[in-house]
C-alpha cells in the first residue's frame, strides 16, 4: 500500500481534472447553449439563480481544471452543489436515484476532499506554494 501511497497527489490530481472537465459543460449549457440548450429549450436569465450557478460551474470549474485558488473554490462549489440539490432535485423525490440529483450529491462531495486536501500534483496553487521565497 505504501507504493500506491506516494502517488496520492497525481491522483488526486487526475480526480480534480476529470471533476472539472464533466463540470464545467453543465454551466456552457445554461450560459450558451453548449453543448445542448437547457430542458426547456430557454437560456435562463444572467441574474437568476440558474444563471448564476451555470457562472459558477464555469469560473469555477475552470479555476479547479488548473488547481488555481482550489480550497475556497471547491469550497463555494461544493455549497452550491448541495444547495442544487436541496432546492432542485429533494423536493421532487427525496431519493437520488429517482430525483435526478445523484451527479449534485457527488460533485458536493468531491469538491468537499478538495476542500481538505487541495489540489493534488499539476496545479497552479502547487507550483505556486513550492516556489522559492523571494527576499
Amino acid at each position: 500500500m505504501e507504493t500506491l501511497s506516494r502517488y496520492t497527489p497525481q491522483a488526486l490530481a487526475a480526480l480534480r481534472i476529470a471533476t472539472a472537465l464533466i463540470f464545467i459543460p453543465h454551466g456552457t449549457q445554461k450560459l450558451f447553449g453548449f453543448p445542448a440548450p437547457p430542458s426547456g429549450g430557454e437560456m435562463p436569465p444572467l441574474l437568476s439563480l440558474i444563471g448564476i450557478g451555470g457562472v459558477l460551474e464555469v469560473v469555477g470549474g475552470v479555476l479547479i481544471l488548473v488547481g488555481l485558488f482550489t480550497r475556497p473554490v471547491a469550497f463555494v462549489l461544493s455549497g452550491m452543489m448541495a444547495v442544487a440539490y436541496w432546492m432542485f432535485h429533494a423536493p421532487d423525490n427525496l431519493y437520488p436515484l429517482l430525483n435526478g440529483g445523484d451527479a449534485a450529491i457527488l460533485y458536493c462531495f468531491v469538491f468537499l476532499l478538495f476542500v481538505f486536501t487541495g489540489p493534488g500534483a499539476w496545479s497552479v496553487d502547487g507550483s505556486r506554494d513550492s516556489s522559492p521565497a523571494r527576499g
